[in-house]
C-alpha cells in the first residue's frame, strides 16, 4: 500500500460550487497533497491506496477564514485589555517570546482542527505571522495554509496602534513601514483606517476616520508597487469611501454603503470581507455577560448593522463578499468559523448553499487561490472536511467534524478544547434573524429565548 495515495470512498460529495448539491456514492483520490481523481465509486482506481470508507458522510472543501488575528484566543474579558502593554510583555524576553510561539502553534492547530484549511492573518505581533506560516510550510508546525500580514499600519491614537500596528505620522512614514513589513515577505499589507467599537470616544460614532487619505494612498501605492494587496480595517461609511478612493483591495468589516461606495467597489474591483462574529456580542449580548458599557453596546449594534447592510448591497450588485471571523476579539474563538457561515446565512439572507460556497470556493478566489484550493477538483490541493450530516440542510453540523484533510494529511475525529461559557452564550444566537434581533434590541424578551429557528 502506498501511504501517499489515499482513497476517500462512499461519500456524499459537495464540491464547493455556487449551486452544489450532494453527489452520493463518490470517491476522491489523493496523492501526496493533490486531488488526482473525483469520480463515482468504482470508476476510480483505488488499488494500492490507503482507503477511508466514509459510509455516506459528506465531504466538502476545507473552510477558508479571511480575517484572523492569531495571538489572541477570543476569551472574554471582564474589563478592556491594554493591548499595547500585553504585546510589550509578550515580547519582553526570551521566555515570554518562547511562550508566544507556543500560543501561535496552538492557535493555528485549533483553526485546522475546526476545519479551516486556509486562513489569512490580518495583524499580528511583530513578524510572528510569517514565522508560523513558514514553520507550517516546512512541516515544523501543524496548521492551515496561511497568508500573513504581520504588523499592520495605523496612526497615533488609531486602531491597535503600538500593539499589532505601527504608528505612522505621515505618508512618508507609512511608505517606510510598508517597506519594513515587506522585508519579511508577507502576503499582504494591512491598514487600520478607522477606529472600532472599543476605541470609539462618542456614542453613535464608531469607526471614526483616523488615517488621512494621503497616507492611505501612499501606503497602497507602495504596497502595490511591491506586489502586495492591501486589506483595511474600516467601520464607517466615510472610512469605506476613503479606502476605496485610495487603493484598498479588501474592505474588512465594512459599513452601510452609499451609491457612490457601490460605484467605487465596481470601478476598483475591491471586495467586502464581512466579519459578523465580533460585533454580535457587543450588539446583542446581555451587558452582564459581554461586560460592554452602554456606548460599546450601542456602537456595536451600529457596526453589526453596517456590516450586514454592506454585505447585502454588495451581493445585490454582484460585488464579491467574503467571510472572516476576526478571531481574537472577545467571544470569537479559533474554532468558530462555522458560526460566521451560519450568521451570514441567517443575517444576510443567503442560502445555506451560498454561505458554504462563500466560506470555501469564493473565499479562496478572493485570496487569489482559486486555482489552488476551495473546491473539490482534480489538480487542486487535498483540503477538505467531512461531516456526518448534510450542512446544506443545517450549517451547524460544521461545528463537529468527522475528519479534516489538509494538503493530503488526515486528521480523523478532531478534538478541540472549547470554552464552555463562551459556547453557552453564543449558542443562544445560533438561529438569530432580523426579526429576533429587532425584538432583542427593542427591549423584548431575554436573549436566551432566541435559540430557535425562525
Amino acid at each position: 500500500m502506498n501511504k501517499n495515495k489515499k482513497a476517500f470512498i462512499n461519500c456524499n460529495l459537495l464540491d464547493g460550487s455556487e449551486n452544489m448539491t450532494p453527489r452520493p456514492g463518490y470517491t476522491v483520490l489523493t496523492e501526496e497533497d493533490r486531488i488526482i481523481a473525483v469520480a463515482p465509486d468504482g470508476q476510480a482506481d483505488t488499488e494500492g491506496c490507503q482507503v477511508f470508507d466514509l459510509n455516506g458522510q459528506y465531504l466538502m472543501p476545507g473552510l477558508v477564514n479571511l480575517h484572523v488575528h492569531i495571538p489572541a484566543s477570543g476569551k472574554p474579558q471582564k474589563k478592556p485589555v491594554d493591548a499595547k502593554k500585553s504585546v510589550k510583555f509578550a515580547t519582553s524576553n526570551a521566555l515570554t517570546r518562547k511562550y508566544l510561539k507556543h500560543l501561535y502553534k496552538s492557535y493555528v492547530h485549533t483553526e485546522l482542527l475546526s476545519g479551516v484549511t486556509t486562513m489569512r492573518c490580518v495583524g499580528g505581533v511583530e513578524n510572528y505571522d510569517t514565522w508560523i506560516r513558514d514553520m507550517i510550510r516546512r512541516g515544523k508546525a501543524v496548521g492551515p495554509r496561511i497568508l500573513a500580514a504581520n504588523m499592520a499600519i495605523s496612526v497615533p491614537g488609531g486602531h491597535m496602534a503600538g500593539s499589532l500596528a505601527y504608528e505612522a505620522m505621515s505618508a512618508e512614514e507609512a511608505v517606510q513601514y510598508v517597506r519594513e513589513i515587506a522585508r519579511d515577505k508577507p502576503d499582504l499589507i494591512k491598514l487600520m483606517i478607522t477606529g472600532g467599537v472599543l476605541d470609539a470616544a462618542v456614542k453613535g460614532e464608531p469607526g471614526v476616520l483616523k488615517m488621512k487619505p494621503a497616507l492611505v494612498k501612499a501606503a497602497c501605492e507602495e504596497a502595490h508597487k511591491l506586489g502586495y494587496p492591501v486589506a483595511a480595517h474600516v467601520e464607517s461609511t466615510e472610512g469605506v469611501r476613503i479606502a476605496l478612493e485610495n487603493g484598498v483591495d479588501t474592505i474588512e468589516h465594512g459599513a452601510k454603503p452609499t451609491e457612490e461606495i457601490i460605484r467605487l467597489f465596481r470601478e476598483t474591483g475591491a471586495v467586502h470581507v464581512a466579519t459578523l462574529s465580533p460585533a454580535l456580542p457587543y450588539a446583542l449580548f446581555d451587558p452582564a455577560v459581554s461586560h460592554a458599557d452602554e456606548m460599546s453596546r450601542f456602537n456595536g449594534e451600529i457596526v453589526f448593522d453596517g456590516i450586514i447592510e454592506c454585505a447585502k448591497q454588495c451581493l445585490a450588485n454582484d460585488i464579491p463578499v467574503g467571510l472572516g471571523t476576526d478571531t481574537g476579539c472577545p467571544f470569537v474563538t479559533h474554532y468558530d468559523m462555522w458560526r460566521e457561515v451560519q450568521y451570514f446565512h441567517k443575517c444576510c439572507g443567503v442560502s445555506k448553499t451560498f454561505a458554504l460556497h462563500t466560506a470555501t470556493r469564493r473565499n479562496a478566489e478572493i485570496l487569489g487561490l482559486g486555482d489552488v484550493t476551495g473546491s473539490i477538483e482534480v489538480g487542486k490541493s487535498a483540503d477538505f472536511i467531512v461531516t456526518e450530516k448534510n450542512p446544506l440542510v443545517d450549517l451547524t453540523v460544521l461545528r463537529s467534524l468527522s475528519m479534516v484533510v489538509a494538503r493530503g494529511e488526515v486528521i480523523a475525529n478532531p478534538k478541540i478544547k472549547k470554552m464552555p461559557e463562551t459556547e453557552r452564550e453564543l449558542d443562544k444566537f445560533i438561529q438569530i434573524s432580523p426579526r429576533t434581533r429587532a425584538e432583542i434590541t427593542d427591549g423584548g424578551q431575554a436573549a436566551g429565548s432566541y435559540n430557535r429557528e425562525v
